[in-house]
């Protein structure tokens, strides 16, 4: 695998592929000294043009974990700030002997624009509105870990989805593996054209909750809107937010998931981000498995993936 870019790259095969050797990058991250050499002499690029906590960290320390190098980036204390573009400052980081570019950036199609820039394998950390693969693959993992499998599942995702990047991958990733999706938001607050999205949609959560196997929460993306879409947030929190009361009609299994950061009290209530069902932290501990077994596939495909620190 030369780049990820989309979840298309991958394919129902290759997500399968990914959660295989997650599996084994999870058995590596238990050990007492949690790092293989697997990527000793590589070096990573972490080139986020946006903020970012969960991803970025997620990579930097799947990198380490494989003994890769760590070649950090901020914007702020860049020639960014000197009006540097992001093809020269691409060039810039792949003459220093990059292997492979991690790349976020506001804008879509970003990512895939930096593969003709270099030589290097890129990663599309998240684009705009358009993908964030990796977030999907995590997600994936963590259904798969707690489920048994994502095929048959009955998943909602609801919340912003007209401005969100891991809805987009998500749906991809989950009806790749046979899982059955609904989408639910304010009629303002979907995609454009929903109606060739492989999914069900409704506007009413309180419907759809009864018979779903995972509630996917999305983050109501203030800084990509643009217009007002809504009334109130105190409105939509009381039609659309995953309150104690909506919680306690899920069957006793179901699973709240919410790649983060969540705006507490507005699409969940605090209560349930915390409660027994939620996912949130296992899914940040699953993406540093998931992350190690991308990079893994883009580098490191020739050595065994799971070989002790002690044994190189």
């Amino acid at each position: 695998m030369k780049h990820l870019l989309s979840v298309k790259d991958l394919g129902a095969e290759g997500i399968n592929e990914v959660c295989r050797l997650a599996d084994d990058f999870t058995e590596v991250l238990q050990r007492p000294i949690p790092k293989v050499p697997t990527l000793r002499g590589r070096t990573v690029a972490m080139l986020f043009y946006e903020d970012s906590t969960r991803t970025r960290l997620s990579f930097e320390v799947a990198a380490r974990r494989l003994s890769a190098d760590v070649m950090g980036f901020s914007v702020s204390s860049s020639s960014v700030n000197k009006g540097e573009s992001v093809r020269d400052t691409v060039a810039t980081i792949s003459a220093m002997g990059t292997d492979v570019i991690v790349v976020r950036h506001r804008s879509a199609g970003v990512p895939h624009q930096v593969t003709a820039w270099t030589d290097a394998g890129v990663v599309n950390a998240g684009d705009g509105w358009h993908e964030h693969p990796t977030q999907a693959l995590l997600d994936c993992y963590t259904i798969r870990d707690r489920l048994g499998t994502v095929a048959g599942r009955r998943i909602v995702i609801l919340g912003d989805i007209k401005h969100s990047r891991v809805a987009r991958s998500c749906v991809l990733a989950f009806t790749a593996l046979g899982a059955k999706v609904t989408l639910v938001a304010p009629p303002t607050l979907l995609p454009p054209a929903p109606d060739s999205w492989p999914v069900d949609i409704s506007l009413d959560l309180d419907e759809v909750l009864g018979d779903c196997d995972v509630v996917y929460g999305l983050r109501m993306q203030a800084e990509r809107q643009f217009e007002a879409l809504l009334p109130s947030l105190r409105e939509y929190t009381a039609q659309w937010g995953l309150t104690v009361d909506r919680a306690a009609r899920l069957h006793p299994g179901a699973l709240i998931m919410h790649p983060g950061p969540a705006n507490r009290g507005v699409e969940i209530a605090s209560e349930v981000l915390d409660g027994p069902n939620s996912t949130t932290n296992e899914q940040v501990r699953h993406g540093v498995a998931v992350r190690m077994a991308v990079l893994y596939l883009m580098l490191g495909a020739d050595s065994q993936p799971n070989q002790r620190e002690d044994e190189a």
